[in-house]
C-alpha cells in the first residue's frame, strides 16, 4: 500500500497592523518594516528577502489570503499551522484566522500552535524588557481551552487526527506543570462538547520530549532547533590556522599574533559577530539521524533572521538551495514512518516568516523554486 503524508506550513499572522504592534514599534508597524530594513553582510549574503507573486500583503484583506491558500494547495500543501497568541484572555494578531473563520471560500485546512512567550524588546537589543508577559494558572488554562473549543476546534476545516483537534504547543518547558495543564484541556474538551484533543509538543529551543511522559500525543521536530553543524567560520579559520603554521613557532604563537594584528577585523567581522552555518552540511547530519518514534517530522527551506538582528547575533544558514531542500524533504519522506493512518504528518517551517528569511512564499531571488521542490517530492505521496 502506497505510504500518504501530508505537509503542514507553519504560519506566521504578523503581517497587518495592530494597536499594540503601533505603541511598541511604532504606527503601522507589520513585519514587512523588519524585511526591508535587512542589508548583506557579506558578497554573497542574500538579503533582503522581497516577496515576488503575492506582494507586501496586508492580511486582513481576504484577496491576500485567498492567494496564500490558492497557491499552497497547488505546490502541495494539506494546510497551514496558524501562531496563536494568547496570554490570559488577550489575544494578539488574531485577525487573520478569525476572518478565516467567517469565510466559508478559505477552505484550506488550518490548526494552532499555542506561541507561549513572553513578548519582549528583542529586536533592539532588550530582551530582559518585557512587552506582555505569559502568567500561567489552571484558571487560565480552563478559559483557553474553552475558547479554543468555541471558536476554533468546532470548525470543520480545523484539523483533527481520528475526530481530534490537533493543536500543539510551541515551548512546552515554560509551562509550570505540562502535564496538569494537558490533562485540564482533555477534560474542559469533553465537557464543552469537542470530546478528547491530540496535542503535540514542539521540540524547540533544544527540548526533546517524549510526548507520553507528558500525557501527549505526539512531540513534533521544529526545524531550525536542530543539532547545528559546526559554524562556518571556525571551519575556515582552522583551515586557514593550519596553512598560516609553517612549524617553527609554536601554533599558540601564531595565532596570538594573527589575532592583534587583525583585531578590528576580527570586532567587525560578521562572520564572528553572527552563528552562521553551512544549510548542507546540516542536510547531511540530518539525512544520517532516524526520526524519533511518535515524532512528526519538520525541514526547513533557508534561514536568516538577519532583518530580526541587525547584523549582530543573527542565525544564518549560508549555502541553502532548492535543490538540497528537496532532498533534505525527500529523504525525510522515505524514512518517515507514520504510526497511524491519520498520524502523516511533515511540518514545513515555514510558509511566510519572510523576517527570518524562511519561506516558501515566492521571493525575488528563487521564485517559486522552493515550491515546486515541495511539490516535486509531496506528489509522490499524496
Amino acid at each position: 500500500m502506497k505510504k500518504r503524508l501530508r505537509a503542514i506550513a507553519f504560519y506566521l499572522p504578523q503581517f497587518h497592523p495592530i494597536p499594540e504592534n503601533d505603541t511598541w514599534w511604532g504606527k503601522g508597524f507589520t513585519e514587512w518594516r523588519n524585511v526591508v530594513k535587512a542589508r548583506p553582510l557579506f558578497k554573497t549574503h542574500y538579503q533582503p528577502h522581497i516577496p515576488k507573486d503575492l506582494g507586501f500583503y496586508d492580511l486582513r484583506l481576504e484577496e491576500s489570503r485567498l492567494s496564500q491558500e490558492t497557491l499552497a494547495k497547488q505546490y502541495g500543501i494539506y494546510g497551514f499551522c496558524y501562531y496563536h497568541y494568547w496570554f490570559n484572555g488577550k489575544r494578539l494578531l488574531y485577525e487573520p484566522l478569525q476572518r478565516k473563520l467567517k469565510n466559508q471560500k478559505e477552505d484550506m485546512p488550518f490548526m494552532i500552535c499555542w506561541a507561549n512567550e513572553n513578548w519582549t524588546r528583542r529586536w533592539d537589543g532588550l530582551e530582559q524588557e518585557i512587552l506582555i508577559k505569559q502568567v500561567y494558572s489552571e484558571n487560565d488554562d480552563r478559559e483557553h481551552i474553552r475558547f479554543l473549543c468555541k471558536h476554533y476546534f468546532s470548525d470543520e476545516r480545523y484539523i483533527k487526527i481520528y475526530g481530534k483537534p490537533f493543536i500543539a504547543i510551541y515551548r512546552p518547558s515554560l509551562l509550570p506543570n505540562i502535564s496538569n495543564t494537558i490533562q485540564l484541556w482533555r477534560k474542559e474538551a469533553i465537557k464543552c462538547g469537542i470530546g478528547d484533543i491530540y496535542v503535540g509538543l514542539v521540540n524547540s529551543f533544544g527540548h526533546n520530549y517524549s510526548a507520553r511522559d507528558y500525557g501527549a500525543d505526539a512531540s513534533i521536530q521544529f526545524a531550525p532547533h536542530l543539532q547545528h553543524p559546526k559554524r562556518y567560520f571556525n571551519n575556515v579559520f582552522s583551515k586557514f590556522l593550519f596553512q598560516i603554521y609553517n612549524g617553527k613557532e609554536s601554533l599558540c604563537i601564531k595565532t596570538l599574533q594573527f589575532i592583534l594584528s587583525h583585531f578590528k577585523f576580527y570586532y567587525k567581522n560578521p562572520y564572528i559577530q553572527n552563528r552562521i552555518y553551512d544549510y548542507h552540511e546540516l542536510v547531511m547530519s540530518q539525512i544520517n539521524k532516524p526520526i524519533e518514534i511518535q515524532t512528526f517530522p519538520c525541514i526547513f527551506p533557508m534561514w536568516d533572521n538577519t532583518a530580526r538582528k541587525k547584523g549582530k547575533n543573527a542565525l544564518i544558514y549560508i549555502n541553502s538551495t532548492p535543490k538540497k531542500y528537496a532532498e533534505w524533504l525527500e529523504n525525510i519522506a522515505n524514512k518517515f514512518i507514520p504510526w497511524s493512518d491519520e498520524e502523516n504528518f511533515i511540518f514545513i517551517n515555514a510558509w511566510n516568516e519572510w523576517a527570518e528569511g524562511n519561506h516558501l512564499e515566492p521571493c525575488e531571488k528563487w521564485d517559486k523554486a522552493y515550491l515546486e521542490a515541495t511539490y516535486q517530492v509531496l506528489s509522490k505521496y499524496s
